[in-house]
């Protein structure tokens, strides 16, 4: 199985739900999966099995979760297969499910069970057609650049005024801030939170200046365990976060002093939490959401060493996925935010130009991200990697997400 998480935004740039995009087969390795073969458990809810598998609180914490269901698995016993919140639930159909008697009192069923709904796919001309069915959903995911959301707003708010407005294929920061200004949409997705603006040349903030001072100490080769230890003394976020780290780790620690706790973690242990928590702290003016990317491509990437066998570089992997954010964080073309760090050349090749050894992992993290599963599942043919295992590097980095957050 391979799936991912994709957000959903508000216009505050507030995640306000996430969607589960999944795949059960590598259709490039079985080819007989493309014909009839593909409708194999097509009766289950991959979505539901993921949510079980890991649960709500690891995936979404406490915000709706968008989940597929087919004009197959539509049928099931959706209601038996999900023990997490039916209300935080939005089951999600297609054009596929059309408007005949069966869908529509199957869909009555789902919402009298408590799951909401959403349909995506429609065109103008099928809104009419569709009416029993739209009548029933929660949300409608639209195409805004087929979309005049003047009308549709109109429309919508007199025909269906109970339907939130979701727009996709939202892909520069330009078209989020433009559809936000115009009004109309209540959920935005797509690539834009991704993207880095970059009005002229900016000065650094001199909060962040400090926590560049420290990745740069930290990432030398032989770093100063007392010089990294005053700077996190500069900033009390800092200090209590390593505190917490320590306890954690000791019993008793009787800790005295900043350089003390540093010192009880070591060199090794110092850096990673110094990369992990400082990347954070620089995170924190922007979306919750480029906090939460930094991080999970960091283990993903981890994660994925032994996938791309660079078990011998999984620092310099977590590390080029720490970093891949940092044009975003620093507003910075990405040339000219590495220039501000010490990384190791091949991060800065994966990151800058998209090459050298670290490259091929940073790419396949991409497309997973965004679900392109026939380019994913052609590299994982390419480099004979298991499915499972990719699944399984996700799900920990998932986790792992959860857990540094308790």
């Amino acid at each position: 199985m391979l799936a991912t998480l994709i957000p959903l935004f508000d216009s505050s740039m507030g995640v306000g739900g996430y969607s589960i995009f999944a795949q059960t087969q590598n259709f490039l390795l079985r080819p007989s999966f493309l014909g009839a073969g593909s409708l194999d458990g097509a009766a289950t809810v991959i979505g539901l099995d993921i949510i079980e598998s890991m649960g709500m609180e690891t995936l979404v914490g406490d915000r709706d979760v968008f989940v597929e269901v087919n004009n197959i698995s539509i049928f099931s016993d959706i209601a038996s297969e999900c023990e997490a919140p039916h209300d935080k639930v939005v089951l999600m159909i297609d054009q596929t499910v059309t408007p005949e008697t069966n869908y529509v009192n199957r869909l009555k069923e789902l919402k009298g069970e408590g799951f909401k709904l959403a349909i995506r796919k429609l065109t103008v001309p099928q809104f009419e057609q569709y009416r029993e069915i739209l009548l029933l959903m929660d949300y409608i995911l639209l195409n805004h650049k087929k979309i005049d959301i003047s009308k549709a707003r109109i429309y919508f708010s007199n025909v269906y005024p109970n339907i939130k407005l979701v727009a996709v294929n939202v892909d520069s920061q330009e078209d989020y801030d433009t559809l936000c200004e115009h009004g109309g949409y209540d959920l935005y997705e797509g690539e834009f939170f991704r993207l880095p603006v970059h009005n002229g040349a900016k000065e650094v903030a001199p909060l962040k200046v400090n926590y560049i001072e420290l990745l740069n100490i930290v990432n030398d080769p032989d770093f100063d365990l007392d010089k990294a230890a005053d700077i996190i003394g500069r900033d009390t976020a800092l200090v209590i976060s390593l505190l917490e780290m320590v306890n954690r780790m000791t019993v008793n620690s009787g800790i005295s002093s900043v350089r003390h706790a540093a010192a009880m973690l070591g060199q090794r242990e110092l850096k990673r939490w110094i990369n992990t928590a400082v990347t954070k702290e620089l995170c924190a003016d922007r979306p919750s959401e480029i906090t939460r990317l930094s991080l999970l491509r960091a283990k993903f990437a981890e994660n994925l060493a032994p996938c791309f066998q660079m078990a011998g570089l999984s620092s310099e992997l977590f590390l080029m996925g720490l970093f891949s954010v940092l044009d975003i964080i620093l507003d910075k073309p990405m040339a000219e935010a590495l220039e501000l760090v010490k990384v190791s050349k091949m991060i800065s090749d994966a990151l800058i130009s998209g090459k050298g050894n670290l490259a091929p992992v940073y790419e396949f993290i991409l497309e997973y991200e965004d679900a392109s599963w026939q380019e994913v599942s052609r590299q994982m043919v390419l480099l004979n990697i298991e499915m499972d295992d990719v699944y399984d590097a996700y799900v920990k980095s998932l986790q792992w997400y959860r857990d540094l957050f308790k």
